[in-house]
């Protein structure tokens, strides 16, 4: 597991570079989106990767690299906008936003390790196409409770898909880097 933990770290320092210089050039502008906006966001990214995925022919010639990047960051987002509620305005600051960054990760890392402690490391054998098909599901999950105003009767919340959202990612990267 401690390799895990070490692969899951390099992925998030990448992911949390880009987040930083985004901060740095755009502030946070990411504060006024609303969760259902967010969630968007994601599924077009998610839906980009499995179109990747299945497509013969691409006629830009990226990975899914950037996309899965953008997956992690996001979830992040809407996790923090969770907890700080939206902004009418930009209102966040630079070190605010990366401790609420890292804060958001570090709880999801704990959560990834946990789980795979009780999984035994499944993922490695899965797919990166299952992966994001998972990720997928878990979109249309949160889709669903946001329509439900986020009620559920016996699921987990909105917050709970969005860490999984989050390590499926971090996997995908993880074995796209491994292959």
């Amino acid at each position: 597991m401690s390799n895990t933990s070490q692969e899951y770290d390099k992925v998030i320092a990448v992911c949390r570079e880009l987040f930083s210089k985004k901060m740095k050039d755009y502030g946070s502008a990411w504060r006024i989106l609303r969760l259902p906006s967010l969630t968007d966001q994601i599924f077009i990214k998610a839906q980009r990767i499995r179109g990747l995925q299945q497509n013969e022919v691409r006629k830009v010639d990226e990975d899914e690299t950037s996309e899965f990047i953008g997956i992690i960051n996001y979830c992040c987002m809407a996790l923090i906008q969770i907890d700080k509620g939206i902004a009418d305005q930009p209102d966040m600051g630079f070190e605010e936003a990366i401790v609420l960054y890292d804060g958001k990760i570090a709880l999801t890392k704990a959560l990834m390790e946990a789980k795979n402690h009780d999984y035994g490391e499944a993922w490695r054998e899965m797919r990166v196409s299952s992966l994001t098909d998972l990720i997928l599901q878990k979109l249309l999950r949160v889709k669903q409770i946001e329509d439900n105003k986020g009620k559920t009767l016996v699921s987990e919340g909105i917050d709970a898909n969005y860490q999984d959202m989050i390590n499926y990612a971090v996997f995908s990267l993880i074995l796209m880097e491994n292959k």
